[in-house]
C-alpha cells in the first residue's frame, strides 16, 4: 500500500501525464508539464523506483556537479502536486518521466495506487506524434478515449486504433480497466520539422487541457516561442523548393479538409477561451497575452552549437488521392495515439530519445473537424526522421512521416 505523507488533502485532483521517448514528437508532450509544474511552482512528492522499469544502458544516468561535489540523476518518473486557486479551485497531480524498458503493468499499477490514494477523479495522459499537418496551420489535437459514456459526456472521440501502443495506451487501458476515467490527448507535429522543442505544439495541448478541465492554465513566454518557431521554420521552409511546394501540397489538403468546419464546435471553443482569458479567473498570465514576433526565429531548430537544420526532405505522397483522405479524416480513429510510425526527435540535451509515434493519420486535421470511422489509409513504416540519443532515448524505433492512427 502507498503511503503518502506531507501532502494535503486535494481539491477535485485530475492526474496529468506525459513519458519522454515513443509518445512524444517534438518533445511536446512533455513539456507541457514540465510547462505546469514550472508556472504552478509543482510540489514533488514521490519519485517510482529507476531500478524497477529502466534499463540504464538504453535511458542513461547524467552526472552532474553541485558545487564541485558529483552528483548522479537517474532516469525516472516523478509525481509532483500543484495547488491551483481561483473560482474554482482544482488540484493537479502532475506524473512526467521517461516510458520505461519494462515492467509496464506495474508501471501503470503502481501510478494508479497513487491516484487511488490522492483521490484521482479523472487522468489525462498527453501525447505527440508526427503526421502530414503543415506547420503554418494550427495544431490538431485530437481526444480520444476508451470509455463510451466518457466520450458521450466530454465530446471525445472513442478509441478504435490497432497496432503497435506506447505507455500512453497501456496507461489509458489501465485506467479503463481499474474504473478511473482517462482522457488522451494528441498533438500532430509536422514530420519534416521534428526536431524538439515545438512550442508551437506544446501550446496547443495546453489549450486543449485547459478546455477539457474548464481551468485557466498561464501559458508564460509560450505563445511568442510558439510564433518565433514558425517563422523560423517559415524560413527554412523558404530555402528548400521542394519543401516549400511539399508544404503548399499540406496546407491544400488542410484548407479543403477544413472548409465544412469553418463555424460550430471549432468556433464556439475559441470564443469560450478568449472569454475566459479576459475574464481572468486563475493565476497565471494577464489576459489577453498573446504572441509576437520578438526572438530569434531560429532559435528552435538550432542542434547544438553547430547552427541551424535544415528540415529533411519529405517523401512525396505516392498517391493524391489517398494523401488528400489522409489530411482530410479527423484523428478519431486515429485515437490510441502511440504512433508506430513517428520518427524521433532529438533533442539537444540528449536526453529525449527517439520520439515517436506517428500512429496517429497525418489525417488529425483539427480536433473539432467531423471524426472518420474507419482508420486512416496511411501506413506505418519504421525508419528513424530523427535518432535520439544520450539518456532519454525511447523505445528505439521511429516512424516516417504520417501513419494510420493515433492512438490514445
Amino acid at each position: 500500500m502507498i503511503e503518502l505523507e506531507g501532502v494535503p488533502e486535494l481539491v477535485d485532483p485530475v492526474m496529468v501525464a506525459a513519458f519522454e521517448g515513443w509518445n512524444d514528437a517534438g518533445d511536446a508532450a512533455s513539456t507541457a508539464v514540465a510547462h505546469l509544474d514550472r508556472e504552478w511552482k509543482g510540489e514533488v512528492f514521490a519519485a517510482l523506483d529507476a531500478e524497477d522499469y529502466y534499463d540504464f544502458q538504453v535511458n542513461r544516468p547524467t552526472v552532474w556537479l553541485d558545487g564541485g561535489v558529483r552528483k548522479i540523476t537517474w532516469p525516472t518518473t516523478r509525481l509532483s502536486v500543484v495547488r491551483v486557486g481561483g473560482e474554482k479551485p482544482r488540484d493537479l497531480v502532475l506524473v512526467r518521466g521517461i516510458e520505461p524498458s519494462m515492467r509496464w503493468r506495474s508501471f501503470c499499477n503502481e501510478l494508479l495506487g497513487f491516484a487511488h490514494e490522492l483521490g484521482v477523479e479523472l487522468v489525462v495522459i498527453l501525447g505527440a506524434l508526427l503526421g502530414d499537418t503543415p506547420h503554418t496551420r494550427p495544431v490538431p489535437v485530437s481526444g480520444v478515449t476508451s470509455d463510451p459514456d466518457l466520450a458521450r459526456t466530454m465530446d471525445l472521440e472513442e478509441t478504435k486504433y490497432e497496432g503497435p501502443t506506447g505507455i500512453v495506451g497501456i496507461l489509458q487501458e489501465a485506467c479503463t480497466h481499474a474504473g478511473v476515467p482517462a482522457v488522451s490527448l494528441w498533438a500532430a507535429v509536422p514530420h519534416y520539422v521534428s526536431q524538439p522543442p515545438n512550442p508551437k505544439a506544446t501550446l496547443a495541448l495546453l489549450n486543449r487541457l485547459e478546455d477539457l478541465i474548464d481551468m485557466r492554465i498561464p501559458l508564460g513566454e509560450l505563445p511568442e516561442d510558439a510564433r518565433a518557431w514558425q517563422l523560423g521554420v517559415d524560413q527554412l521552409a523558404a530555402e528548400d523548393s521542394e519543401v516549400a511546394e511539399y508544404v503548399q501540397t499540406l496546407e491544400e489538403a488542410r484548407d479543403t479538409a477544413e472548409l465544412p468546419e469553418a463555424s460550430g464546435e471549432a468556433i464556439a471553443r475559441e470564443f469560450e477561451r478568449y472569454l475566459r482569458r479576459r475574464d481572468g479567473g486563475g493565476p497565471g498570465s494577464p489576459p489577453g497575452s498573446h504572441a509576437t514576433e520578438s526572438g530569434d526565429p531560429a532559435s528552435y531548430l538550432r542542434d547544438g552549437p553547430g547552427g541551424r537544420v535544415r528540415p529533411p526532405k519529405p517523401q512525396r505522397p505516392e498517391a493524391t488521392d489517398e494523401a488528400t483522405e489522409d489530411d482530410t479524416s479527423d484523428s478519431s480513429d486515429s485515437s490510441e495515439g502511440d504512433v508506430s510510425g513517428a520518427s524521433g526527435a532529438t533533442g539537444s540535451s540528449g536526453t529525449k530519445g527517439t520520439s515517436r509515434s506517428s500512429e496517429a493519420s497525418a489525417s488529425e486535421t483539427s480536433d473539432a473537424s467531423d471524426a472518420s470511422d474507419s482508420e486512416s489509409s496511411g501506413s506505418e513504416s519504421s525508419g528513424s526522421a530523427g535518432s535520439g540519443s544520450g539518456s532519454g532515448s525511447g523505445s528505439g524505433s521511429s516512424d516516417s512521416g504520417s501513419s494510420d492512427s493515433s492512438e490514445d
